[in-house]
């Protein structure tokens, strides 16, 4: 039997200790070098079992050439005259106005290409760009005025999240605020400062912004599901259900969504949807370690200690972290529900 209180229920299950003493001696599980979610390697053995390495003179060196990263274009407020004066403005004064209207031409075209790459570099596109480099392209996309009216909210979110990511969340804050008054119906915006307060622990100012965010757009996802974490936290599974089964609605084939709401009925100690929930996860992704826990703590509550003991050990073989949720003492197994 599964029972006990929201966070902690006990799992009477002898044959679970067996169980997972067997997973533990895995080479490897456990450590801290294993990336959650990741299956051990097949073949794997043992220090004594592995063959002894083969004798060489050479060493082999692998080396990785680091990444380059393009120095941002100087842009001061006369970068054309400057530009215009290198290639010659004798060709004005001569009277050469086809000259001087090739030469202009080039410029223009230079200046369009450098402010390309500080646009590039401010949006961040692949998410490699450090913060700092990022500040830096936004703020002098800002100073010089690149991009105009409503269409600078794109420069001040960017930047806002390369602050928050740098560690600076007053000016996070700040360029969040100046996004959203720009762009005051981008329902986007809400949602990326709802995530800031949310990292901030402020979940009345994250709240409303996510109500904000889904009064605009319905059918955002990740503002419903940012939402339900609030609710959940406060107690109030019921609109915690209702944002996730909207959510799943939207978007049925996200395992994720389907394992969180399955999180929310094994809080209630509804076990009957939390299994079928965590099973039609596991069926969009067999490799949902936390799906497979979810469930064997399901199976448990309605009493099927032999599938809990089977879905728990398949949990930690693919994630070797669940491990720390069982606890045991004597012949029964308890289970700590992994936040």
């Amino acid at each position: 039997m599964l029972r006990g209180t929201h966070h902690r229920t006990p799992v009477l299950i002898a044959a679970l200790l067996a169980a997972m003493a067997a997973v533990a001696q895995v080479p490897g599980t456990g450590q801290a070098g294993q990336s959650p979610g990741s299956a051990p390697a097949d073949g794997t053995t043992s220090a004594a079992q592995a063959p002894p390495a083969p004798t060489t003179n050479k060493e082999e060196v692998t080396i990785t050439a680091p990444r380059v990263d393009r120095t941002l274009p100087a842009l001061p407020p006369d970068e054309f005259t400057n530009c215009l004066q290198q290639i010659g403005l004798d060709t004005l004064e001569r009277g050469n106005l086809r000259d001087f209207a090739i030469q202009a031409s080039i410029c223009e075209h230079q200046l369009d290409m450098e402010k390309h790459i500080v646009i590039e570099a401010c949006i961040n596109r692949d998410g490699k760009t450090a913060p700092p480099r990022v500040i830096q392209a936004c703020t002098e996309s800002l100073d010089r005025k690149i991009l105009q009216g409503d269409a600078r909210f794109y420069l001040f979110v960017n930047r806002a999240a390369a602050y928050f990511a740098w560690g600076d969340s007053q000016h996070a804050l700040e360029d969040y605020n100046q996004a959203v008054k720009l762009a005051p119906h981008n329902a986007d915006l809400y949602y990326n400062r709802g995530v800031f307060y949310a990292a901030q622990s402020d979940d009345d100012a994250a709240l409303r912004d996510f109500d904000t965010a889904i009064g605009i757009d319905s059918k955002l996802v990740p503002a419903l599901r940012q939402r339900a974490k609030i609710y959940q936290a406060r107690g109030n599974f019921g609109g915690a259900l209702a944002d996730l089964s909207e959510a799943i609605r939207l978007q049925p084939k996200v395992a994720e969504l389907w394992t969180e709401r399955g999180y929310v009925s094994l809080r209630q100690h509804d076990y009957e949807n939390a299994r079928n929930d965590e099973a039609e996860a596991i069926r969009l992704d067999p490799k949902l370690a936390r799906a497979y826990f979810l469930r064997g703590a399901a199976f448990g509550g309605l009493g099927d200690s032999g599938s809990a003991v089977n879905d728990l050990v398949t949990a930690v073989r693919l994630d070797p972290s669940l491990d720390r949720y069982v606890h045991s003492k004597g012949k029964t197994a308890s289970l700590t529900l992994p936040p």
